[in-house]
């Protein structure tokens, strides 16, 4: 008896959930060094069966074969293309990248990968868990808690000195182009591409507005010897405020939930602004949080961890009809 077409696309989509979870869960278990072929094995395989799964739904399962081969199933290439048909789409660029570090992995890969690809790893991850929901109304975090979806992402950056010494030329030049390629595409395209992952240093004689800490060593042979004490604090917290808005809001409206606010009496449905941004730092003293919030002090600015999307998001989907009005009157109450 041939299968039902919900059975299929259920067992296409809990597949794809599965593969998911696999590679989010290779990438952020520290003894695994197999970590960024197998995130980009599983990673890829979830978008394919999802996608599948949306087009067996949407036009029937004759969009998922060849026609002149219809044993065979197109490839997740052929997928995103007949899902995602802007080719100037960020989500689909950052998947094209990823299909081809998969390629790539199957012949050769070496571990400096990691720092070139891990702001694309972070926004096709954020872009699944938006996908699923938007496509085939699963939310991931019925099955992985909120915090697991920022992957754990060890960062060593090499110069161009440094790569070329660490391989061969023909290996060297090709990490060092793609880098350089994957690097200009971050600042044309917005988070559906990359999250981006950077470290700024300055040297400042006032302890005050410093936020790494020099040391000079007077008996050190050379003039003068600094040390850093290097901490990698935007790839920690790498969203600003825009960035946490933006995100918000994707993910409300990947979850269909819809906030409802007050005017002079009146109510409507709106979206996630600043000042409600500003509303749950002051309530729930974010600032003061260190899992979500990083204090820059040159320049006394924030910076914000993925973390504090998942805890806005999850705060709003408990009471989104009346959240931001029991903010205002507690924090009212408070003053």
């Amino acid at each position: 008896m041939p299968e039902n077409i919900n059975d299929t696309i259920k067992r296409l989509t809990n597949k794809s959930t599965e593969a998911f979870i696999m590679g989010i869960e290779i990438f952020n278990k520290p003894t695994i060094k197999y970590r960024i072929e197998g995130f980009s094995f599983f990673i890829c395989n979830a978008w394919e069966l999802m996608l599948k799964a949306h087009l067996i739904n949407s036009v029937g399962k004759e969009a998922i074969y060849f026609k002149n081969k219809p044993d065979r199933t197109i490839s997740l290439e052929d997928a995103i293309k007949k899902v995602y048909t802007n080719n100037k789409d960020p989500l689909r660029i950052n998947l094209e990248e990823i299909i081809e570090l998969r390629n790539t992995s199957t012949h050769f890969i070496t571990e400096d990968y990691e720092s070139i690809y891990a702001p694309l790893f972070q926004a096709c991850v954020v872009n699944f868990a938006n996908e699923i929901q938007r496509l085939h109304s699963i939310d991931v975090t019925d099955f992985i808690a909120n915090n697991f979806l920022s992957l754990n992402l060890r960062i060593t950056k090499l110069d161009d000195l440094e790569i070329r010494a660490k391989y061969d030329s023909q290996i060297a030049e090709k990490l060092i182009t793609q880098r350089n390629e994957i690097a200009e595409e971050v600042t044309e395209n917005n988070d559906n591409f990359a999250i981006p992952v950077t470290t700024n240093f300055l040297i400042t004689r006032d302890p005050s507005k410093a936020d790494l800490k020099v040391s000079i060593d007077k008996t050190a042979s050379a003039k003068v010897q600094i040390i850093k004490e290097m901490k990698d604090t935007n790839s920690m917290y790498p969203l600003t405020n825009s960035r946490v808005i933006s995100l918000v809001n994707k993910r409300l409206k990947a979850k269909n939930i819809l906030l409802t606010k007050t005017y002079k009496e009146t109510s409507r449905l709106d979206n996630f602004t600043t000042s409600d941004f500003q509303l749950f730092i002051k309530f729930y003293k974010l600032k003061d949080t260190e899992r979500f919030t990083y204090h820059i002090k040159i320049g006394n600015r924030y910076s914000y961890s993925a973390k504090i999307v998942d805890f806005i998001v999850e705060e709003i989907k408990k009471d989104p009809e009346n959240i931001i009005q029991n903010l205002k009157k507690e924090i009212k109450k408070a003053k």
